[in-house]
This record gives C-alpha cells, sequence and structure tokens, in this order.
C-alpha cells in the first residue's frame, strides 16, 4: 500500500511524492505551569486549561527522471503547501483514514537532491491538539430526545443548527455526567449556527450571539450524552441539527 496524506484538498500522491514515515506519536503539550511558593512544599498547578498545537511531520521523498522534471515537481509542491497559508485547512492520510485534523503549514521546506533524480524532505504541519472522528462530522437530524454516546475521554465541542420560521422561543437541554444545562435561543428567522469550538452564534456571515443565552456553550462530555428540547408553541417548527464532532489526541 502507498501511504499518502491530503492537505487543502489536494491528495500528496497527485504530486508524485513517496511518503518514507510519518510522525505518529507525537502528543501536544498540556498548557500549564508549575509554581513554587516560598514556605510551601511542592509546586502548584498554574493550567490555562488547554492544549497548544501538536506538530505532525511526514518524512518525504520525490522521484524523477530528470533534473528538469524534479524542479517542476518541486515547484508544484512549493504552490500546493504556500497556498492559503493563513488558514486551517483539512488534514487526512492513509495512516489514520478514520480521522482529521485542522493543519497549517507554516515551517520552512529544505529539500535535497540526490542525484539530481530524488529529492528528500520533510512537511511538518503545526495542527489543533485534537483530531477527529470524520464520521461524527455529519450532522444527525435529532427528534425531541436523543442519546448520542462520546466514546473518547476528551469532551467533544459541537455545532448546533437550528432552523425554523419566525421563531420567538426556543430552548434545549443537554444531560451528561455533569449534570444538566440548559439554553435558550430566541428569537430567529430562518437558521442560527451554534458553534461550541468557535465559541460564536452566526448565519451564513451575520453574527447571532445575542439570540443565545445559557451557561457556556453545549459540551458533550465523555460517555452519554442526552440531548432533549422542546417543542416551539403556536405551531412554530424548528429542525434540530448536531455535529457531535468526537476528538481525541
Amino acid at each position: 500500500m502507498t501511504n499518502y496524506f491530503v492537505f487543502n484538498g489536494q491528495s500528496s500522491l497527485e504530486l508524485g511524492i513517496r511518503i518514507k514515515s510519518k510522525n505518529i506519536f507525537s502528543a501536544p503539550k498540556y498548557d500549564m505551569s508549575l509554581v513554587s511558593v516560598p514556605g510551601r512544599n511542592g509546586e502548584l498547578v498554574n493550567s490555562n486549561k488547554r492544549f497548544n498545537n501538536a506538530i505532525v511531520s511526514y518524512t518525504c521523498f520525490i522521484p524523477a527522471g530528470s533534473i528538469q522534471e524534479l524542479s517542476t515537481k518541486l515547484r508544484n509542491i512549493k504552490k500546493w503547501l504556500y497556498q492559503d497559508v493563513d488558514s486551517y485547512h483539512e488534514l487526512t492520510d492513509s495512516y489514520e483514514p478514520d480521522f482529521m485534523r485542522y493543519a497549517i503549514f507554516n515551517s520552512k521546506l529544505d529539500i535535497s537532491d540526490t542525484a539530481n533524480k530524488i529529492g528528500t524532505f520533510t512537511i511538518q504541519f503545526s495542527c489543533h491538539p485534537f483530531k477527529y472522528l470524520i464520521s461524527s462530522m455529519e450532522e444527525i437530524d435529532l427528534e425531541s430526545t436523543m442519546s448520542v454516546y462520546n466514546p473518547y475521554p476528551f469532551p467533544a465541542k459541537p455545532v448546533i443548527r437550528l432552523m425554523g420560521d419566525q421563531v420567538n422561543r426556543f430552548q434545549f437541554s443537554i444531560a451528561n455526567s455533569k449534570g444538566t444545562k440548559t439554553w435558550k435561543v430566541e428569537p430567529f428567522i430562518g437558521a442560527i449556527n451554534i458553534d461550541s469550538e468557535l465559541m460564536t452564534c452566526y448565519f451564513e456571515t451575520v453574527l447571532m450571539n445575542d439570540c443565545f443565552s445559557g451557561d457556556g456553550f453545549p459540551v458533550l462530555e465523555p460517555g452519554e450524552n442526552t440531548v432533549t428540547f422542546e417543542r416551539p408553541h403556536h405551531g412554530e417548527q424548528v429542525i434540530f441539527f448536531i455535529t457531535c464532532r468526537w476528538n481525541t489526541l
């Protein structure tokens, strides 16, 4: 099997890249520091309650029949990697085909020539600390009550999308191992997206944070999560979608 990765919608195979190895054992560093207090044994933990980015790297080579062919291939690789460098893009590979990451290429590309026919180099991406289960990135059409199970030991930050006509008040709750939390949305017309990862509410390019209230943003804890919403009154109709976004290191 020929290994590959797909970044920003393009496969490494399409550019003639061959992968020798991948750094698949790296894990992000938890953002914390230890603080010494005079007269007190041990050290205190000062935590920012977050993980730093993870580094994912591929050691690659690219064969060519001539120096001209090699030069053309390398130009195409540079064009691909340095396109849209100010944004994160989806990264998947054949090593873990069930998962995806959000990655950005922000390192230099050092390429060495071997006999003018093989270029060897390492492509290094800075990625969001968690990788996401691809199947959990699809929307689920929720009925009045539904249980979703988080199979990983880390809380998931879902995207909730509501669609309706002239909705004046809408309320939903999530019950899990941390208790039950409730949120209210009022009023909205058309649709609203509640993105817990971005901690914002929007519809297309319009911010809608004023329509949303509750205890922070929805979180799906490890294990069972029961999502419940109240049917709107006076014949109003709302369609409730949730994208669970299961994630792990």
